[in-house]
């Protein structure tokens, strides 16, 4: 018996077309303005940005860590690159709070969403998220979305700092951090080699099937799901 649910973001509680159509071109449009006004207030995310630039080998894109420029035109290469990187995520959270806030922006919630957390506290259960955008970033989606104030129903929240999603020792980490045997942890998500990763570890996986989604050849090896009313626990 499961005590545990650890959701996914994008693909699994809300559609990719927000995350990929509003969210990333919302940031990518604001950024040089963003990180010229905070230049002095992003030091430690520029000496990340740093090391990856270094890391990953982007010896063909500038990176000057002394230049809000330079460092803003990175930031947007790694998002046309669908980049999982780490202060990349920190910044759009920033952005993308400035957006919430003020209301320009509204997050979507898959309309199963919010009764299904319900159900899980009210059944004692704990429920996490584990996405690569920012802590931030996944308290704000909540926070803001078109079904209401989400957030009461979350007790945890784990992004990239806790390590990458296809690696199996994040999974340890998560169910360390909730005090919980990973066996009674159940992880839903809409990208296989995530799932792979959880269960390799012990956790129960589900693969989330959304409208918008990409296909999923793998799916045969999975127990799929269309929506959080299926899930039993």
């Amino acid at each position: 018996m499961e005590k545990a649910i650890l959701l996914d973001i994008e693909g699994t509680t809300t559609p990719i077309d927000f995350v990929h159509k509003t969210l990333f071109p919302y940031a990518r449009a604001r950024m040089a303005g963003f990180v010229s006004d905070n230049f002095n207030d992003l030091k430690i995310e520029v000496a990340q940005l740093a090391e990856e630039h270094a890391a990953e080998g982007d010896n063909n894109v500038e990176f000057r860590p002394d230049s809000a420029n330079s460092v803003s035109e990175y930031l947007n290469f790694l998002i046309d690159n669908d980049r999982k990187s780490t202060p990349l995520k920190s910044i759009q959270g920033m952005i993308w709070q400035t957006g919430y806030e003020s209301g320009d922006l509204v997050s979507t919630v898959y309309a199963d969403v919010p009764a299904a957390f319900k159900r899980w506290k009210d059944e004692g259960k704990t429920v996490a998220i584990y996405s690569s955008g920012s802590v931030l970033a996944q308290q704000l989606i909540f926070k803001y979305s078109d079904q209401g104030d989400l957030t009461h129903y979350i007790d945890r929240y784990f992004d990239t700092n806790v390590g990458h999603k296809r690696e199996a020792e994040s999974y340890c980490k998560i169910a360390e951090q909730l005090e919980l045997q990973p066996d009674t942890i159940l992880f839903v998500s809409d990208i296989p080699e995530e799932l792979y990763a959880a269960a390799e570890v012990g956790m129960r996986v589900l693969l989330s099937v959304r409208p918008g989604n990409a296909p999923v050849a793998q799916k045969d090896r999975l127990t799929t799901i269309t929506s959080f009313d299926e899930i039993d626990i």
